[in-house]
């Protein structure tokens, strides 16, 4: 058998299957494990490098982002056509037969086997592929993503992209995310599409009412559970509120409350953003962690998104009043990320204004926020025997979201 031999597959039957990398309308016509295998029998570098060409070329003649192939007979697989091209190329480019080999059998293992993270569905030996998953700590983006049911009718929402790189890393399909802080339903919407579950927690009805219509309408939903209830997040009974809709714990936190008093979201004096200082506004914030906290599983994720502000003059550093108050508690903490933050709804239009104001006044203009990533320790149970921040106080008054 000719390491230069090109086989076709055996069952090319224009079935459709969708997966993370992308999409592709039918089987391969190329069996590229059978082919790889091929190669894999090559007795020197030279033969083994023009098949990688060779099987390189067609696929570069199909211009899909995914190839969709068969592996080791459990069903299809899902591959970038581009990351499958540059693979080859590595094998083609490689020195030494060793080497050569080394990446071939290196791929070929990614087609056949799945090794993913604890805490996510990131296939480890196919990393490559993910290009669309964050990793530094510097994240710049050009605007709010405003698609799948997205809309910035609610003032102060954050960018939906950074629940959903969140997700991504820290949790799998059908893991339970809390957002004590939901708002709009940023992190609901991002959830329903990426086939987590979500439970919500807003303080204000109305607002919450207008988050689950948006929910309603959402085109992709997943079918997984979501659902916004009404309550003060510093006090609100949350084991039992997922309780009532089906589970005990959640896997991952994300925490975007008010920047203190940018903005005031209501006259409830429960809201944080009408905490009298920035001190009060950071004990209050710690009470709704001690609530979260009691359901988080240990070894999981509490990520807080926040921003500073300035006050007569003074920078207030809110992002580090609310990292301190968190690692007051039993977590430690991951990574810091800087998100750049070009415009708001406050600041459209008025970029030249606060220029000026800001040669003026001697301060600089705000363009980022944080992302705090904490870790809750590993010996610290998600549930004490019922006793968690919020044991006396009855259960506030919840208002369901019919997709839950």
């Amino acid at each position: 058998m000719g390491s230069g031999n090109l086989y076709l597959a055996a069952d090319s039957n224009h079935q459709s299957f969708r997966g993370a990398m992308g999409t592709s309308d039918r089987m391969d016509e190329i069996d590229i494990v059978r082919n790889l295998e091929n190669l894999q029998r090559s007795g020197g570098i030279r033969p083994l490098r023009t098949g990688a060409r060779s099987l390189k070329k067609l696929l570069a003649l199909d211009h899909s982002p995914a190839v969709t192939l068969r592996s080791n007979g459990d069903g299809p697989v899902n591959i970038s056509r581009s990351h499958l091209i540059r693979e080859l190329a590595q094998i083609e480019e490689a020195k030494t037969l060793p080497r050569a080999r080394h990446y071939l059998d290196r791929l070929r293992r990614s087609l056949r086997e799945i090794h993913q993270g604890k805490i996510n569905d990131i296939n480890l030996l196919r990393w490559k592929e993910y290009d669309g998953i964050f990793t530094d700590s510097l994240w710049l983006l050009d605007r709010r993503d405003g698609s799948g049911g997205h809309s910035a009718w609610y003032w102060g929402n954050f960018v939906p992209q950074i629940p959903r790189q969140l997700m991504l890393r820290y949790t799998k399909a059908g893991d339970w995310v809390l957002d004590p802080f939901a708002g709009s339903g940023t992190t609901l919407l991002e959830s329903a599409r990426l086939g987590r579950n979500c439970l919500g927690i807003e303080l204000q009805a109305s607002v919450a009412r207008k988050a689950r219509s948006a929910l309603r309408d959402l085109p992709d939903h997943t079918g997984s559970a979501v659902a916004i209830e009404v309550g003060d997040s510093r006090k609100i009974h949350l084991y039992d509120t997922l309780q009532s809709h089906g589970a005990k714990s959640v896997q991952l936190v994300i925490l975007h409350p008010p920047y203190h008093d940018i903005i005031r979201f209501s006259k409830n004096r429960s809201d944080l953003s009408n905490a009298r200082t920035p001190g009060e506004f950071a004990r209050q914030f710690g009470k709704v962690v001690d609530n979260v906290s009691a359901v988080l599983d240990p070894g999981r994720i509490l990520a807080v998104v926040i921003g500073d502000k300035y006050e007569k003059g003074e920078w207030i550093p809110l992002g580090f009043m609310l990292m301190s108050e968190v690692l007051k508690r039993q977590y430690r903490l991951k990574s810091i990320v800087v998100k750049n933050f070009e415009e708001t709804t406050g600041k459209r239009s008025q970029k030249e204004l606060w220029r000026f104001r800001a040669l003026a006044g001697g301060f600089y203009v705000f363009k980022h926020e944080y992302i705090f990533v904490f870790q809750k320790n590993q010996d610290i149970a998600s549930r004490d025997g019922g006793k968690y921040a919020s044991m006396g106080n009855s259960p506030a008054k919840s208002e369901t979201n019919s997709e839950s």
